[in-house]
Protein backbone atom coordinates (compact mmCIF):
# COMPACT_ATOMS: atom_id res chain seq x y z
CA UNK A 1 0.00 0.00 0.00
CA UNK A 2 1.70 3.43 -0.92
CA UNK A 3 1.54 6.17 1.68
CA UNK A 4 -0.81 8.32 0.32
CA UNK A 5 -3.57 5.14 0.47
CA UNK A 6 -2.12 4.67 3.92
CA UNK A 7 -2.84 8.64 4.66
CA UNK A 8 -6.10 8.95 3.46
CA UNK A 9 -6.83 5.63 4.88
CA UNK A 10 -5.89 6.74 8.20
CA UNK A 11 -6.95 10.46 8.40
CA UNK A 12 -10.39 8.77 7.14
CA UNK A 13 -10.43 6.31 10.33
CA UNK A 14 -9.83 9.23 12.69
CA UNK A 15 -13.39 10.83 11.11
CA UNK A 16 -15.10 7.61 11.51
CA UNK A 17 -13.71 7.39 15.05
CA UNK A 18 -15.06 11.26 15.60
CA UNK A 19 -18.24 10.61 13.83
CA UNK A 20 -19.14 7.45 16.05
CA UNK A 21 -17.90 9.08 19.24
CA UNK A 22 -20.75 11.80 18.27
CA UNK A 23 -23.61 9.04 17.70
CA UNK A 24 -22.37 7.07 20.84
CA UNK A 25 -22.78 11.10 22.73
CA UNK A 26 -26.50 10.74 21.64
CA UNK A 27 -26.94 7.50 23.23
CA UNK A 28 -25.29 8.42 26.51
CA UNK A 29 -27.92 11.87 26.22
CA UNK A 30 -30.66 9.28 25.80
CA UNK A 31 -29.79 7.11 28.54
CA UNK A 32 -28.68 9.51 31.14
CA UNK A 33 -32.22 11.74 30.48
CA UNK A 34 -29.87 14.78 29.52
CA UNK A 35 -32.03 15.16 26.23
CA UNK A 36 -35.51 16.95 26.25
CA UNK A 37 -36.53 15.27 23.07
CA UNK A 38 -35.83 11.36 22.72
CA UNK A 39 -37.01 10.94 19.34
CA UNK A 40 -34.76 14.10 18.35
CA UNK A 41 -31.73 12.06 19.74
CA UNK A 42 -32.42 8.99 18.61
CA UNK A 43 -32.64 10.12 15.53
CA UNK A 44 -29.71 12.09 15.37
CA UNK A 45 -27.77 9.69 16.27
CA UNK A 46 -29.11 7.29 14.14
CA UNK A 47 -28.51 9.24 11.27
CA UNK A 48 -24.77 10.09 12.71
CA UNK A 49 -24.38 6.39 13.03
CA UNK A 50 -25.12 5.71 9.30
CA UNK A 51 -22.05 8.15 8.33
CA UNK A 52 -19.90 6.87 10.65
CA UNK A 53 -20.22 3.43 9.28
CA UNK A 54 -20.15 4.78 6.30
CA UNK A 55 -16.46 6.27 6.74
CA UNK A 56 -15.17 3.04 8.27
CA UNK A 57 -16.38 1.18 5.09
CA UNK A 58 -14.33 4.00 3.01
CA UNK A 59 -11.07 3.21 5.46
CA UNK A 60 -11.21 -0.26 5.27
CA UNK A 61 -11.33 0.38 0.75
CA UNK A 62 -8.26 2.67 1.30
CA UNK A 63 -6.29 -0.11 3.62
CA UNK A 64 -7.03 -2.62 0.56
CA UNK A 65 -5.86 0.36 -1.87
CA UNK A 66 -9.22 0.17 -3.82
CA UNK A 67 -9.88 2.91 -6.40
CA UNK A 68 -13.80 3.42 -4.96
CA UNK A 69 -13.05 5.37 -1.57
CA UNK A 70 -11.27 8.48 -4.02
CA UNK A 71 -14.68 10.04 -4.86
CA UNK A 72 -16.86 9.54 -1.66
CA UNK A 73 -13.74 10.53 0.54
CA UNK A 74 -13.01 13.85 -1.62
CA UNK A 75 -16.83 14.83 -1.42
CA UNK A 76 -17.46 14.25 2.23
CA UNK A 77 -13.92 16.14 3.18
CA UNK A 78 -15.47 18.92 0.73
CA UNK A 79 -18.70 19.16 2.64
CA UNK A 80 -16.41 19.58 5.95
CA UNK A 81 -14.90 22.64 4.47
CA UNK A 82 -18.48 24.93 5.59
CA UNK A 83 -18.41 22.93 8.59
CA UNK A 84 -15.21 24.00 9.26
CA UNK A 85 -15.73 27.48 8.39
CA UNK A 86 -18.84 28.10 10.47
CA UNK A 87 -17.58 26.35 13.78
CA UNK A 88 -14.81 29.61 12.91
CA UNK A 89 -17.77 32.26 12.47
CA UNK A 90 -19.08 30.39 16.07
CA UNK A 91 -16.24 31.19 18.12
CA UNK A 92 -15.06 27.55 17.97
CA UNK A 93 -11.58 28.47 16.11
CA UNK A 94 -9.40 25.41 17.70
CA UNK A 95 -12.03 22.76 16.22
CA UNK A 96 -12.28 24.76 13.08
CA UNK A 97 -8.78 24.72 12.52
CA UNK A 98 -9.08 20.95 13.26
CA UNK A 99 -11.95 20.18 11.16
CA UNK A 100 -10.52 22.18 8.16
CA UNK A 101 -6.93 20.66 8.42
CA UNK A 102 -8.06 17.02 8.46
CA UNK A 103 -10.68 17.77 5.58
CA UNK A 104 -8.05 19.32 3.58
CA UNK A 105 -5.10 16.70 4.01
CA UNK A 106 -8.07 13.91 3.42
CA UNK A 107 -8.39 16.00 -0.18
CA UNK A 108 -5.07 15.68 -0.81
CA UNK A 109 -4.30 12.39 0.21
CA UNK A 110 -7.42 11.23 -1.63
CA UNK A 111 -6.27 13.22 -4.74
CA UNK A 112 -2.62 11.84 -4.65
CA UNK A 113 -3.48 8.21 -4.23
CA UNK A 114 -2.55 6.60 -7.65
CA UNK A 115 -4.60 4.36 -9.41
CA UNK A 116 -4.59 0.94 -9.29
CA UNK A 117 -5.49 0.88 -13.07
CA UNK A 118 -2.91 3.54 -13.81
CA UNK A 119 -0.53 1.49 -12.12
CA UNK A 120 -1.45 -1.73 -14.52
CA UNK A 121 -1.20 0.44 -17.17
CA UNK A 122 2.57 1.56 -16.35
CA UNK A 123 3.47 -1.68 -15.57
CA UNK A 124 1.95 -3.13 -19.15
CA UNK A 125 4.30 -0.59 -20.92
CA UNK A 126 7.13 -1.27 -19.21
CA UNK A 127 6.48 -4.75 -20.03
CA UNK A 128 6.35 -3.84 -23.50
CA UNK A 129 9.30 -2.04 -23.79
CA UNK A 130 11.47 -4.83 -22.11
CA UNK A 131 10.31 -7.05 -24.42
CA UNK A 132 10.87 -4.51 -27.99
Amino acid sequence: MRGSHRAAGLLTLLEALAVLGFAAFYVYEMVTGATDDVTRAATSGALILVFGLGLLALARGWARAADWPRTPTVLWNALLLPVAWSLHESDRTPVALAVGLVAVASIVAAVAAPRRRADADTDDERDTDVVS
